[in-house]
């Protein structure tokens, strides 16, 4: 294989197809089941986008009616669970500890025991919508236990995104936070063949179950290069600390070679179609909270950034101060990721189920050429197996 082409990080493969959802670099454009994920964030709630993303179809007013009843019944979390929420080191990340409950819940699961069950599709549909209902409870629970404070029950007369902050902060949100709040998870529910959920569609064509897929996906987000960019970004800000220290501290990093996160973005070169949504949420939140200083310090960074090396913000750059001023603790950012992604990636194990084929890449070798043990003798059963490789295990 010295002539194979190898493309480092699959870049540029296509790898299967998916009517999921749809990245057009050219058009800068993100499609959600052919919808633009623009009119989405600015007219749905996430609730009926999560429908939208596992039906193909935006719910009709008596299925999302019915959808959320159900949503909103699966919201509570089990007492193991609490439990095992008390067990976590304080220092852990959250990221480790909601990874480590979702596949605890998947041990709950009974229906997994019967024949078929790892992958039956309606089983598969509920529990993409118990995980959904669970993880703001428990994304909650984890935020409150660092800061010392009890786990808030979830209400059943919230819809999902005030529902999640109430369970947080433990008061009434404010419309103006509600909005972009929303306007957030519809943004950060799905996109394509991204690392995690490449990983969690490997994982799901073994035929493994929805919760191990999901399991996986949340180690690969966890990387900084994937979902924990969103942290990355905040970081930056609090270190630069104002506007005016933008250039200066942007020359002793490009000096360092450091990355920059925030910027820059696989598929779109022209910039992220996502941002521009996404900032018009991060303004109304500098505007209620006014906070001018962080919008100061966004526009020095961006300017200065994409003057010097052409590179654009991705939807990590105004998603990291926006959860900021809403009052997330900084190592949250990611599972609020996770929180609405887990929608994408169960629609994406599903589909992946619904026309398997294993996925089993090929490697080119690059290591020592063949070489044997002094003095080893095969016995006759290795030499017959190496003389039919065609009958040997793959």
């Amino acid at each position: 294989m010295a002539d194979t082409e190898i493309k480092k990080g699959l870049a540029g493969v296509v790898a299967d197809e998916t009517a999921v959802s749809k990245v057009n670099p050219d058009t800068n454009s993100l499609l959600y089941r052919g919808y633009p994920v623009q009119e989405l964030a600015a007219t749905q709630s996430f609730e009926a986008v999560a429908y939208l993303l596992w039906h193909g179809e935006l719910p009709t007013e008596d299925q999302l009616a019915e959808f959320e009843r159900l949503e909103r019944s699966l919201r509570p979390l089990d007492d193991r669970t609490l439990a095992l929420l008390d067990t976590m080191p304080t220092q852990a990340h959250p990221m480790d500890i909601v990874r480590t409950v979702v596949s605890q819940l998947g041990t709950f699961d009974d229906t997994l025991h019967r024949a078929g069950g790892w992958t039956d599709p309606e089983l598969d549909t509920g529990r993409s919508v118990y995980l959904f209902a669970q993880l703001p409870t428990v994304v909650a629970a984890v935020q409150r236990r660092r800061r010392g404070l009890d786990p808030i029950s979830p209400r059943d007369d919230l819809d999902y995104a005030r529902n999640f902050l109430w369970m947080t902060f433990g008061e009434e949100p404010d419309p103006v936070v509600v909005d972009a709040f929303n306007r957030s998870m519809i943004l950060y529910a799905e996109h394509s063949f991204n690392a995690s959920t490449f990983t969690a569609r490997v994982i799901a064509s073994t035929t493994a179950d929805l919760y191990s897929a999901v399991t996986g996906a949340i180690g690969a987000l966890k990387g900084p290069l994937h979902g924990g960019a969103n942290e990355a970004v905040m970081y930056l800000f609090d270190e630069i600390g104002d506007a005016s220290r933008v250039k200066g501290w942007l020359d002793a990093a490009l000096a360092e070679k450091r990355k920059i996160m925030g910027f820059g973005h696989r598929v779109y070169k022209r910039g992220d179609s996502r941002v521009p949504t996404m900032k018009g949420a991060l303004d109304t939140l500098v505007a209620h909270y006014d906070r001018q200083d962080i919008a100061d310090l966004y526009d020095a960074l961006e300017s200065e950034f994409v003057e010097r090396k052409g590179i654009y913000p991705n939807l990590d750059y105004p998603s990291g101060p926006a959860y900021h001023l809403i009052g997330f603790d900084t190592e949250i950012f990611t599972p609020l990721f996770i929180a609405a992604r887990v929608t994408g990636w169960t629609a994406h194990i599903m589909e992946q189920q619904a026309s398997n084929a294993l996925i089993r890449p090929l490697s080119a070798y690059s290591g020592a050429d063949e070489r044997h043990i002094p003095g080893y003798v095969p016995d006759t059963a290795e030499v017959e197996a190496q003389e039919r490789p065609e009958e040997a295990a793959g």
